[in-house]
Protein backbone atom coordinates (compact mmCIF):
# COMPACT_ATOMS: atom_id res chain seq x y z
CA UNK A 1 0.00 0.00 0.00
CA UNK A 2 1.46 3.29 -1.27
CA UNK A 3 2.48 5.75 1.49
CA UNK A 4 0.69 9.02 1.83
CA UNK A 5 3.15 12.12 0.99
CA UNK A 6 3.70 14.26 4.01
CA UNK A 7 2.58 17.17 2.74
CA UNK A 8 -0.86 15.45 2.21
CA UNK A 9 -1.25 13.86 5.61
CA UNK A 10 -4.02 15.52 7.79
CA UNK A 11 -3.41 17.23 10.76
CA UNK A 12 -5.30 17.56 14.17
CA UNK A 13 -4.22 20.28 16.45
CA UNK A 14 -5.33 20.65 20.09
CA UNK A 15 -4.68 24.23 21.26
CA UNK A 16 -5.14 27.95 19.15
CA UNK A 17 -6.43 31.19 20.02
CA UNK A 18 -8.25 31.89 16.89
CA UNK A 19 -11.26 33.16 18.78
CA UNK A 20 -9.94 35.50 21.03
CA UNK A 21 -8.24 37.12 17.85
CA UNK A 22 -11.18 37.51 16.20
CA UNK A 23 -13.37 39.38 19.21
CA UNK A 24 -10.88 40.84 21.28
CA UNK A 25 -8.43 43.03 18.03
CA UNK A 26 -9.98 45.49 16.00
CA UNK A 27 -10.14 44.84 12.49
CA UNK A 28 -8.89 41.38 12.96
CA UNK A 29 -9.70 39.01 9.91
CA UNK A 30 -9.88 35.05 9.98
CA UNK A 31 -7.58 35.26 6.83
CA UNK A 32 -4.96 37.59 8.19
CA UNK A 33 -1.73 35.49 8.41
CA UNK A 34 0.47 38.29 9.24
CA UNK A 35 -1.29 38.58 12.20
CA UNK A 36 -1.81 34.92 13.64
CA UNK A 37 -0.44 32.14 12.49
CA UNK A 38 -3.77 29.88 12.74
CA UNK A 39 -4.79 32.41 10.15
CA UNK A 40 -7.69 30.40 7.99
CA UNK A 41 -5.59 30.16 4.81
CA UNK A 42 -2.36 28.85 6.62
CA UNK A 43 -4.78 25.97 8.30
CA UNK A 44 -5.88 25.26 4.51
CA UNK A 45 -1.76 25.19 3.35
CA UNK A 46 -0.92 22.91 6.22
CA UNK A 47 -3.61 20.48 5.99
CA UNK A 48 -4.97 21.04 9.15
CA UNK A 49 -8.18 19.20 9.07
CA UNK A 50 -9.22 19.73 12.71
CA UNK A 51 -8.38 22.85 14.86
CA UNK A 52 -9.40 22.76 18.26
CA UNK A 53 -10.74 26.58 19.28
CA UNK A 54 -10.03 27.84 22.85
CA UNK A 55 -11.79 29.50 24.59
CA UNK A 56 -9.65 31.56 26.86
CA UNK A 57 -10.30 34.33 29.76
CA UNK A 58 -8.07 35.87 32.12
CA UNK A 59 -9.58 34.92 35.98
CA UNK A 60 -10.66 38.53 36.66
CA UNK A 61 -14.03 40.56 36.61
CA UNK A 62 -16.33 39.89 33.86
CA UNK A 63 -14.32 36.91 32.19
CA UNK A 64 -17.57 34.63 31.47
CA UNK A 65 -19.06 37.82 29.45
CA UNK A 66 -15.30 37.72 27.52
CA UNK A 67 -15.82 33.99 26.56
CA UNK A 68 -19.43 34.21 25.88
CA UNK A 69 -18.18 36.66 23.42
CA UNK A 70 -15.88 33.79 21.69
CA UNK A 71 -18.53 31.63 22.20
CA UNK A 72 -20.69 33.35 20.03
CA UNK A 73 -17.69 33.69 17.77
CA UNK A 74 -16.89 29.92 17.20
CA UNK A 75 -20.98 30.11 16.03
CA UNK A 76 -20.81 32.58 13.57
CA UNK A 77 -17.54 31.19 11.91
CA UNK A 78 -19.58 27.09 12.10
CA UNK A 79 -22.46 29.16 10.51
CA UNK A 80 -20.89 31.16 7.87
CA UNK A 81 -21.72 31.10 4.21
CA UNK A 82 -17.69 30.46 3.13
CA UNK A 83 -18.36 27.13 5.00
CA UNK A 84 -14.40 26.67 5.30
CA UNK A 85 -14.47 25.76 9.03
CA UNK A 86 -17.39 23.06 10.50
CA UNK A 87 -18.26 22.45 13.60
CA UNK A 88 -17.55 18.77 14.36
CA UNK A 89 -19.78 17.69 17.20
CA UNK A 90 -19.51 13.78 16.69
CA UNK A 91 -17.63 11.09 15.03
CA UNK A 92 -19.23 11.30 11.88
CA UNK A 93 -18.07 15.13 11.59
CA UNK A 94 -14.69 14.21 12.68
CA UNK A 95 -14.42 11.10 10.17
CA UNK A 96 -15.91 14.27 7.17
CA UNK A 97 -13.13 16.93 8.52
CA UNK A 98 -10.33 14.51 7.61
CA UNK A 99 -11.51 12.91 4.39
CA UNK A 100 -12.47 16.84 3.31
CA UNK A 101 -10.56 17.93 0.60
CA UNK A 102 -11.14 21.96 1.40
CA UNK A 103 -11.86 23.53 4.72
CA UNK A 104 -11.26 22.72 8.34
CA UNK A 105 -12.85 21.29 11.08
CA UNK A 106 -13.08 22.68 14.51
CA UNK A 107 -14.47 21.61 18.25
CA UNK A 108 -14.28 24.17 20.98
CA UNK A 109 -12.25 23.98 24.16
CA UNK A 110 -12.03 26.05 27.08
CA UNK A 111 -8.87 27.31 28.53
CA UNK A 112 -9.68 28.32 31.92
CA UNK A 113 -12.67 27.59 34.01
CA UNK A 114 -13.41 31.17 35.03
CA UNK A 115 -14.76 31.51 31.25
CA UNK A 116 -17.69 29.96 32.94
CA UNK A 117 -17.71 30.77 36.14
CA UNK A 118 -16.76 34.05 38.21
CA UNK A 119 -15.13 34.04 41.29
CA UNK A 120 -17.82 35.30 43.27
CA UNK A 121 -20.70 33.56 41.70
CA UNK A 122 -22.75 30.89 42.96
CA UNK A 123 -21.01 27.91 40.79
CA UNK A 124 -24.60 25.95 40.26
CA UNK A 125 -25.26 29.18 37.80
CA UNK A 126 -21.17 28.90 36.68
CA UNK A 127 -21.97 24.69 35.59
CA UNK A 128 -25.83 26.85 33.51
CA UNK A 129 -22.90 28.91 31.69
CA UNK A 130 -21.27 25.82 30.91
CA UNK A 131 -24.00 24.11 29.60
CA UNK A 132 -24.93 27.10 27.58
CA UNK A 133 -21.39 27.25 25.88
CA UNK A 134 -21.59 23.48 25.00
CA UNK A 135 -25.30 24.07 23.58
CA UNK A 136 -24.25 26.75 21.13
CA UNK A 137 -21.06 24.98 20.38
CA UNK A 138 -22.04 21.32 19.97
CA UNK A 139 -19.43 20.18 21.81
CA UNK A 140 -16.22 21.02 24.19
CA UNK A 141 -13.45 18.86 23.85
CA UNK A 142 -11.53 19.50 27.34
CA UNK A 143 -11.52 22.06 30.04
CA UNK A 144 -8.53 23.35 31.68
CA UNK A 145 -9.27 24.52 35.19
CA UNK A 146 -6.94 27.64 34.74
CA UNK A 147 -4.59 29.92 33.05
CA UNK A 148 -1.25 31.65 34.65
CA UNK A 149 -2.63 32.63 37.93
CA UNK A 150 -5.26 30.88 40.53
CA UNK A 151 -8.77 30.81 40.67
CA UNK A 152 -12.04 29.46 42.75
CA UNK A 153 -10.68 25.96 41.38
CA UNK A 154 -6.90 25.59 41.82
CA UNK A 155 -3.76 26.93 41.02
CA UNK A 156 -1.97 28.00 37.89
CA UNK A 157 1.02 26.99 35.98
CA UNK A 158 1.87 30.29 37.60
CA UNK A 159 1.42 28.88 41.37
CA UNK A 160 1.98 26.86 43.94
CA UNK A 161 -1.84 26.04 44.74
CA UNK A 162 -3.19 22.68 44.50
CA UNK A 163 -7.19 21.92 43.95
CA UNK A 164 -10.03 23.62 46.26
CA UNK A 165 -13.16 22.50 47.09
CA UNK A 166 -14.74 23.84 43.60
CA UNK A 167 -12.24 22.04 41.90
CA UNK A 168 -13.37 18.86 43.17
CA UNK A 169 -16.82 19.53 42.79
CA UNK A 170 -15.59 20.83 38.85
CA UNK A 171 -14.11 17.64 38.60
CA UNK A 172 -17.77 15.43 40.02
CA UNK A 173 -19.78 17.22 37.66
CA UNK A 174 -17.23 16.70 34.65
CA UNK A 175 -17.20 12.33 35.11
CA UNK A 176 -19.06 10.55 32.33
CA UNK A 177 -19.40 14.07 30.45
CA UNK A 178 -16.96 13.12 27.39
CA UNK A 179 -14.98 16.07 28.30
CA UNK A 180 -10.93 16.09 28.97
CA UNK A 181 -9.32 17.83 31.32
CA UNK A 182 -6.54 19.54 30.39
CA UNK A 183 -3.66 20.18 32.42
CA UNK A 184 -1.29 22.40 30.16
CA UNK A 185 -2.33 25.60 32.87
CA UNK A 186 -2.21 24.08 36.05
CA UNK A 187 0.42 23.86 38.77
CA UNK A 188 2.03 20.93 39.46
CA UNK A 189 -0.04 20.48 42.74
CA UNK A 190 -3.35 21.12 41.02
CA UNK A 191 -2.28 18.39 38.97
CA UNK A 192 -1.87 15.74 40.86
CA UNK A 193 -4.51 16.18 43.26
CA UNK A 194 -6.55 16.42 40.10
CA UNK A 195 -5.51 12.66 39.05
CA UNK A 196 -5.36 11.72 42.64
CA UNK A 197 -9.42 12.74 43.08
CA UNK A 198 -10.14 10.98 40.32
CA UNK A 199 -8.72 8.16 41.12
CA UNK A 200 -9.84 8.59 44.78
CA UNK A 201 -14.02 8.89 43.59
CA UNK A 202 -13.24 6.65 40.08
CA UNK A 203 -14.41 9.05 38.09
CA UNK A 204 -14.38 8.46 34.02
CA UNK A 205 -12.30 11.54 32.55
CA UNK A 206 -9.75 11.90 30.44
CA UNK A 207 -6.67 13.71 31.08
CA UNK A 208 -4.80 15.48 28.54
CA UNK A 209 -1.92 18.43 27.97
CA UNK A 210 -3.40 19.86 25.25
CA UNK A 211 -0.37 22.73 24.13
CA UNK A 212 2.70 21.61 26.50
CA UNK A 213 6.19 20.29 26.04
CA UNK A 214 8.70 18.47 28.59
CA UNK A 215 10.55 20.18 31.41
CA UNK A 216 13.54 18.13 31.56
CA UNK A 217 14.32 19.23 27.62
CA UNK A 218 13.49 23.09 28.16
CA UNK A 219 12.81 24.25 32.16
CA UNK A 220 9.32 25.87 32.43
CA UNK A 221 6.42 25.34 34.48
CA UNK A 222 4.37 25.56 31.72
CA UNK A 223 6.21 22.33 30.40
CA UNK A 224 5.45 18.58 31.75
CA UNK A 225 7.43 17.38 34.57
CA UNK A 226 8.34 13.43 33.56
CA UNK A 227 5.75 11.98 36.35
CA UNK A 228 2.64 14.20 34.66
CA UNK A 229 3.96 12.77 31.44
CA UNK A 230 3.89 9.28 32.40
CA UNK A 231 0.66 9.57 33.97
CA UNK A 232 -0.81 11.45 31.39
CA UNK A 233 0.58 8.52 28.74
CA UNK A 234 -0.67 5.47 31.70
CA UNK A 235 -3.84 6.96 30.99
CA UNK A 236 -3.93 7.28 27.07
CA UNK A 237 -4.10 10.98 26.73
CA UNK A 238 -2.57 13.12 24.36
CA UNK A 239 0.24 15.48 24.72
CA UNK A 240 0.08 18.83 22.26
CA UNK A 241 3.54 19.43 21.44
CA UNK A 242 3.45 23.61 21.54
CA UNK A 243 5.34 26.07 19.78
CA UNK A 244 5.54 29.04 21.64
CA UNK A 245 9.43 29.84 21.85
CA UNK A 246 8.72 30.51 25.67
CA UNK A 247 7.75 27.07 26.21
CA UNK A 248 10.53 25.47 23.25
CA UNK A 249 13.52 27.29 24.03
CA UNK A 250 14.33 30.74 23.59
CA UNK A 251 17.54 30.40 21.89
CA UNK A 252 18.08 26.91 20.04
CA UNK A 253 15.69 26.69 16.79
CA UNK A 254 16.25 22.72 16.87
CA UNK A 255 14.68 22.22 20.52
CA UNK A 256 10.96 21.51 19.04
CA UNK A 257 12.57 18.11 17.68
CA UNK A 258 14.01 17.80 20.82
CA UNK A 259 11.45 18.00 22.66
CA UNK A 260 9.04 14.82 19.81
CA UNK A 261 12.09 12.89 20.28
CA UNK A 262 12.40 12.97 24.03
CA UNK A 263 8.53 12.22 24.59
CA UNK A 264 9.14 9.33 22.26
CA UNK A 265 11.94 8.00 24.98
CA UNK A 266 9.14 8.39 27.26
CA UNK A 267 7.16 6.07 25.60
CA UNK A 268 4.71 8.83 23.76
CA UNK A 269 4.64 6.85 20.93
CA UNK A 270 0.82 7.12 21.38
CA UNK A 271 0.66 10.30 23.03
CA UNK A 272 2.25 13.19 20.88
CA UNK A 273 0.41 15.16 18.77
CA UNK A 274 0.12 18.70 17.87
CA UNK A 275 -0.81 21.81 20.05
CA UNK A 276 0.64 24.68 18.46
CA UNK A 277 -0.73 27.44 19.98
CA UNK A 278 -1.01 30.22 17.96
CA UNK A 279 -2.06 33.41 19.05
CA UNK A 280 -2.08 37.37 18.50
CA UNK A 281 0.50 39.03 20.14
CA UNK A 282 1.50 42.42 18.38
CA UNK A 283 0.49 43.95 21.52
CA UNK A 284 2.30 41.92 23.72
CA UNK A 285 4.28 44.53 26.66
CA UNK A 286 7.25 42.07 27.34
CA UNK A 287 9.97 42.67 24.66
CA UNK A 288 11.73 39.78 25.85
CA UNK A 289 8.92 37.65 24.43
CA UNK A 290 9.38 38.51 20.38
CA UNK A 291 9.93 36.48 18.30
CA UNK A 292 6.59 34.38 19.59
CA UNK A 293 7.81 31.71 17.33
CA UNK A 294 10.88 30.52 15.75
CA UNK A 295 11.09 31.07 11.95
CA UNK A 296 10.08 27.13 11.07
CA UNK A 297 7.47 27.40 13.16
CA UNK A 298 5.38 30.24 12.96
CA UNK A 299 2.51 29.95 11.20
CA UNK A 300 0.02 26.64 10.52
CA UNK A 301 1.01 26.51 6.98
CA UNK A 302 4.74 25.29 7.00
CA UNK A 303 5.39 24.13 10.46
CA UNK A 304 3.58 21.03 10.83
CA UNK A 305 5.20 19.89 7.48
CA UNK A 306 8.48 21.15 8.51
CA UNK A 307 8.56 18.95 11.55
CA UNK A 308 7.41 16.30 9.81
CA UNK A 309 9.87 16.49 6.68
CA UNK A 310 12.86 16.89 9.60
CA UNK A 311 11.89 13.71 11.49
CA UNK A 312 10.82 11.17 8.19
CA UNK A 313 14.97 10.11 8.18
CA UNK A 314 14.70 8.45 11.77
CA UNK A 315 10.57 7.79 12.36
CA UNK A 316 8.67 5.13 10.64
CA UNK A 317 5.23 6.46 8.34
CA UNK A 318 3.12 4.94 10.88
CA UNK A 319 4.82 7.44 13.67
CA UNK A 320 4.64 10.47 11.61
CA UNK A 321 0.98 9.65 11.04
CA UNK A 322 0.53 9.38 14.60
CA UNK A 323 1.95 12.73 15.29
CA UNK A 324 0.00 14.41 12.42
CA UNK A 325 -3.37 13.39 13.05
CA UNK A 326 -3.85 9.65 14.12
CA UNK A 327 -3.06 9.62 18.18
CA UNK A 328 -5.78 12.52 18.31
CA UNK A 329 -7.91 10.94 16.61
CA UNK A 330 -8.12 7.65 17.96
CA UNK A 331 -8.42 9.51 21.38
CA UNK A 332 -11.47 11.64 20.36
CA UNK A 333 -13.02 8.37 18.65
CA UNK A 334 -12.13 6.54 22.48
CA UNK A 335 -13.85 9.75 23.64
CA UNK A 336 -16.67 10.35 21.71
CA UNK A 337 -18.22 6.57 21.26
CA UNK A 338 -21.41 5.92 21.83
Amino acid sequence: MPQTPLHRLPVIDLHCDLLVYLTDVPGSAPDNVAEIGCALPALAAGNVKLQVMAIYSATEPGSTAYAALQRDMFKQLAEAEDNRLTAVTDLAGLKRALQCEDGTGMVAAIENAAGFCEEDEPLEDGFKKLERIITACGRVLYISFTHHTPNRFGGGNMSELGITRDGKMLLDYLHGRRIAVDLSHTSDALAFDILTHIDKERLDIPVIASHSNFRPVWEHKRNLPDELTQETIRRKGLIGMNFVRAFVHTEDPEALLHHIRYGLGQGAQDALCFGADYFYFADHPDPARFPFYHPAHDQAGTSYRYLLERLQHELPQGQLEKLAFRNAHQFIERLWAD
